[in-house]
């Protein structure tokens, strides 16, 4: 896995420089405090699963790009559009504006909240022309992206195919719950097509990178494991939260590098898409395989034909198992996607960075992005949820999807 990402990442970073503004923009608050606004709809109010939230916030974050970008001058490429600017329009006002006009447009239900907060935040801008025409701005461009996932596949079919075979996907206790087959189809933000990673799927039942895999999860990611560390069982429950760190990581890292406003809407549009598209990448993969989880493997392991693997119809994992198959695994391919963004759009892996679990009430450190995403591998082997060779198949398809995006969108003019 790791001479994969490497390879893949060297092929990206040789060509390119690392990316810098054209000219001076203005501060990164407005689109600091518009992803924020985004996280509080899209997730504290609007709770949207993994899978919906990567589509929601990368709409978001793709107009808001496009805004600060346009009257910036198009230093880089648009990600859909260039509305004619003249350089005088106010920055916050378009990022206000093409945030609020997509999170209206996605959650209805939130209208009369998001108005106010809109309203107020406009409050704070100087009445007159910039303003008006940095709002026209950015209602441009959240118009262009609302009208270019329309009819996109969301929200479509639900349910993954259901087995009954040994190595088959079925629900899981304790919720048997089976959502998320929908994003498998989903049209891709960058990607030419959801298939474009299929990877060779697990491994067979009675090989022996199956058998190591089982024997790991089985004894490492059990409730009652004697052998998980204090730090492992934070780590897993940490890195399960679906109120995610990385949104956390993203302002942070705009912050402590200093982005201007313009660099730091292009790496949250950058980081965002290439998540959504790892997601549907993975997920397609999920649909493809099929794969049973561990705790249908162990439980079951009587009938996978495999003499090395013992089974325990009592086993449980320490996470409660989503509800979809395991192969690939949907977190690894979204924090492959993010970190390989995080160090292409830097240059460089050896960044530090942190941030805390509402559900923990914990806080973790990290000294490089290839670091980060080397915990979250190990976190889902340790929750139980996730066999290793999930993990890594995930985390490199994710990181090809952040290179074939660093390759193809984003870059300078």
């Amino acid at each position: 896995m790791k001479r994969a990402l490497a390879l893949m990442l060297s092929a990206a970073l040789a060509p390119f420089a690392v990316p810098t503004a054209a000219a001076a923009t203005p501060s990164n608050a407005s689109v600091i405090t518009w992803n924020e606004n985004a996280q509080t709809a899209i997730w504290d109010v609007a709770r949207e699963n993994p899978w919906v939230q990567s589509r929601s916030f990368a709409m978001v974050q793709g107009a808001v790009y496009d805004a600060v970008n346009a009257i910036a001058g198009q230093p880089y490429q648009p990600y859909l559009s260039a509305p004619r600017t003249t350089g005088r329009e106010s920055t916050d006002a378009a990022v206000a504006a093409a945030s609020h006009r997509v999170l209206t447009a996605l959650f209805p239900a939130q209208r009369d909240r998001l108005r106010a907060q809109y309203d107020a935040y406009l409050a704070g801008i100087p009445d007159g022309r910039a303003e008006r025409t940095g709002i026209a701005v950015g209602e441009r461009t959240a118009d262009a992206m609302l009208a270019s996932r329309a009819g996109d596949g969301a929200f479509g079919v639900e349910a993954f195919p259901v087995g009954t075979g040994p190595g088959q996907w079925r629900p899981t206790p304790p919720t048997f719950a089976n959502s998320g087959a929908w994003s498998a189809g989903l049209r891709p933000f960058v990607l030419p097509r959801a298939d474009m990673f299929r990877t060779a799927g697990p491994p067979t039942l009675t090989s022996g990178a199956y058998t190591r895999d089982f024997g790991e999860i089985k004894t490492i990611g059990a409730v009652n494991s004697a052998t998980r560390t204090a730090d492992q069982t934070d780590a897993a429950r940490w890195w399960h939260d679906r109120r995610l760190g990385q949104w956390e990581i993203n302002r942070q890292l705009a912050v402590t590098q200093r982005l201007d406003a313009l660099q730091s809407a292009r790496l949250l549009a950058m980081v965002n898409i290439a998540a959504s598209d790892a997601n549907t990448a993975c997920f397609n993969e999920k649909r493809h395989w099929g794969f049973w989880r561990p705790v249908t493997a162990v439980q079951l392991a009587e009938t996978d034909g495999n003499p090395d693997t013992t089974g325990d119809p009592g086993w449980m994992p320490l996470l409660i198992t989503p509800g979809s198959p395991d192969y690939t695994s949907g977190h690894a391919c979204a924090t492959g996607s993010n970190m390989t963004i995080l160090r292409l759009f830097f240059g460089r892996d050896d960044i530090a960075f942190h941030a805390t679990s509402a559900d923990t009430g914990t806080t973790r450190y990290f000294t490089s992005f290839s670091g980060a995403l080397t915990e979250l591998i190990n976190a889902r082997v340790w929750g139980g949820i996730h066999f290793r060779s999930a993990d890594n198949s995930g985390a490199v398809i994710g990181a090809g999807t952040s290179v074939y995006l660093y390759l193809h969108a984003f870059r300078r003019r």
